[in-house]
């Protein structure tokens, strides 16, 4: 807990953030409850994400946006403000 991850794949594939509980199911899949610097909580399965960093110190590089998984509002006022529409 408290250890920062990264989702590779899955819904939330791409999104990076901390961990912050871990559901164990018995005979199921286990799920996790991560929760991303703006502050968003998102749900995915333990197999879907890996330990990149702990706290809030990656060790690896992170990709564009940092892992924040924006909406498709967010991507088109950036894209209408760069001037790529």
């Amino acid at each position: 807990l408290g250890a920062m991850v990264m989702v590779p794949k899955g819904h939330n594939g791409g999104r990076v953030g901390t961990l912050e509980h871990v559901e164990k199911h018995d005979g199921s899949f286990s799920i996790v409850t991560v929760k991303d610097r703006k502050g968003n909580t998102f749900a995915t399965r333990l197999t879907n994400i890996f330990v990149i960093g702990s706290g809030d110190h990656p060790q690896v590089t992170l990709p564009k946006g940092r892992g924040i998984k924006k909406t498709i509002i967010q991507e088109r006022a950036e894209a209408e403000a760069r001037g790529d529409l």
